[in-house]
């Protein structure tokens, strides 16, 4: 089934575009991106991409509700979206996120390097819906990474990134 997907965004935009270029995507249509920041570099991909976006207040989570509700959504992402969800059951489909760790281990903000902090071995990325808990849905998808001893954090999140590429769109084309 063609799904009809809403993207939320704080940042660079590389899962985004990810999303909207991926293979496993292609049969799906990005039709709403909304960012919480003004110039961030999503709003640059989705101009690239010719795909509609605006900007959002993360406070206001009404007009989220509002539009992605009036765009037909059935599936929204958090792709890099740097905010808690207040109340995700009132949105008008389920939402996922895609997190850097192995939850529930490093909840938030700092995952990398709290993972490397710890002197862990493994770390990597896990693909969650959202419920109230930050950080806290029910697992859909994980991948493990490797800790070398001599990583450093660009280096590491590099890696779990391209896990984040990887994953992401295998659950979206996957999810009813």
């Amino acid at each position: 089934m063609r799904k009809r997907l809403g993207v939320m965004c704080s940042g660079n935009g590389t899962n985004f575009q990810n999303i909207v270029t991926n293979q496993l995507c292609n049969h799906h249509e990005v039709v709403l991106m909304i960012h919480n920041k003004k110039k961030c570099g999503a709003a640059k991909r989705a101009d690239k991409y010719g795909i509609p976006h605006c900007y959002v207040s993360h406070k206001d989570e009404d007009k989220m509700i509002k539009l992605f509700d009036a765009w037909n959504v059935d599936l929204i992402v958090l792709a890099g979206y740097m905010r808690v969800i207040k109340d995700p059951d009132a949105f008008p489909c389920p939402i996922i996120n895609v997190h850097p760790s192995l939850l529930p281990k490093y909840k938030g903000l700092h995952a990398v390097e709290q993972a490397m902090e710890s002197g862990d071995k493994m770390t990597g990325c896990t693909v969650h819906y959202v419920n109230e808990e930050l950080d806290g849905g029910q697992i859909i998808k994980q991948a493990s990474v490797p800790i070398f001893e001599t990583d450093t954090v660009e280096e590491l999140t590099k890696r779990i990134q391209r896990e984040e590429y990887r994953i992401l769109p295998e659950v979206i084309d996957s999810l009813p």
